[in-house]
C-alpha cells in the first residue's frame, strides 16, 4: 500500500483569487478604452460640421437656421424633450415593472407589456398628431407622446432582469432572515442592473430620434431643421438637422455606456 506525499497547495485558493482579480482589472480597462472611441468621434463629428459652417455658401434662410444661436436653441430644445421624457420613463416603468415581477401583480405582466407594445407598435408621427388633436399642441404633448414611445424598453428590460435573478440567491436571502424588501435592493436589484441600464440606453437613444417629430405639433427640437430642409428643398438644412440629430444620439449612447460600464457590479 503506498501512501500519497502530496501536500495541499495552501496558496491555491490565493492565487486563483489574484488571477480573477487580474483578469477583472484587464476586462475593466479594456471596457474603458472601448468607451474612449466614441467620444472621439462625436467631436471630429462637431468639429467637421464647425468647419464646414463656417466655410458654406448659405442662402438668408439657411444662415438664419443655422446660426449658432439658432443652433444651441434647437440643441437645448431637443435635450430638454429628451431628459424630461427619461426621466417620467425611468420614474414609472422601473417600478412598475418591479411591481410586475411579484406575486400578486404578475398575472397582469401580459396586459401591462401588450398595452406598452401598442405605443411602440404605432407609428411614431400618427401617436405625436394623435395625441395633439386631443391634448393640443406643443412641448408637453411632445413630452407625453415621447413617453408612451420610449417606455417599452425599460419596462421590459426591468421585468427580464429581475426575473433572470437566480432563484436559489432569492431563497438563500429569505432564509438569511432578510425581508422581502431587503432581498429585493440588496440581491435582485444589483443583479438586474446591468439589464436594466440595457433598457435605459436603448431608450435614450430612441427617445433623441423620436424628438425630432415634435416639429410636427410645435414641440421644437433638431427635427426643425429636418423639417424646414425637406419644405423648402434645402438640403443643407436637412443633412444638417439630420446628422446633429446623429451625433446627439451617439453622445447619449456613450453617456448610457458610461453609466452601465460604473454600475455594473463587479464580478458580472
Amino acid at each position: 500500500m503506498t501512501l500519497s506525499t502530496e501536500t495541499p497547495q495552501r496558496g491555491a485558493p490565493e492565487s486563483a483569487t489574484r488571477r480573477a482579480d487580474t483578469a477583472s482589472d484587464g476586462a475593466d480597462r479594456a471596457g474603458w478604452r472601448a468607451l474612449a472611441t466614441q467620444p472621439l468621434l462625436v467631436l471630429a463629428g462637431l468639429l467637421a460640421f464647425a468647419v464646414w459652417r463656417v466655410n458654406a455658401t448659405l442662402t438668408e434662410t439657411e444662415a438664419r437656421q443655422l446660426g449658432w444661436a439658432a443652433l444651441w436653441r434647437s440643441t437645448r430644445e431637443h435635450l430638454l424633450l429628451t431628459v424630461t421624457a427619461a426621466v417620467i420613463v425611468l420614474a414609472l416603468a422601473v417600478p412598475l415593472g418591479i411591481a410586475l415581477t411579484r406575486a400578486p401583480l404578475r398575472r397582469m405582466s401580459p396586459l401591462v407589456i401588450g398595452v406598452a407594445n401598442t405605443g411602440q407598435a404605432a407609428p411614431a408621427i400618427g401617436l405625436f398628431v394623435l395625441l395633439a388633436t386631443w391634448l393640443g399642441f406643443g412641448f408637453g404633448t411632445t413630452v407625453v407622446a415621447l413617453v408612451l414611445y420610449a417606455a417599452l424598453p425599460v419596462l421590459r428590460n426591468t421585468m427580464v432582469g429581475l426575473q433572470g435573478v437566480d432563484p436559489r440567491l432569492v431563497e438563500a436571502g429569505r432564509g438569511m432572515g432578510m425581508s422581502a424588501a431587503a432581498v429585493l435592493f440588496r440581491v435582485e436589484l444589483p443583479l438586474a442592473v446591468p439589464v436594466v441600464l440595457s433598457g435605459v440606453r436603448t431608450a435614450l437613444v430612441l427617445l433623441v430620434g423620436t424628438a425630432t417629430l415634435a416639429t410636427f405639433i410645435n414641440g421644437g427640437g433638431l427635427g426643425v431643421l429636418i423639417n424646414t430642409g425637406i419644405t423648402l428643398s434645402l438640403d443643407s438644412l436637412l443633412v444638417s438637422g439630420a446628422v446633429l440629430v446623429a451625433l446627439l444620439a451617439l453622445a447619449v449612447d456613450w453617456l448610457g455606456r458610461v453609466v452601465e460600464h460604473v454600475a455594473r457590479p463587479k464580478g458580472l
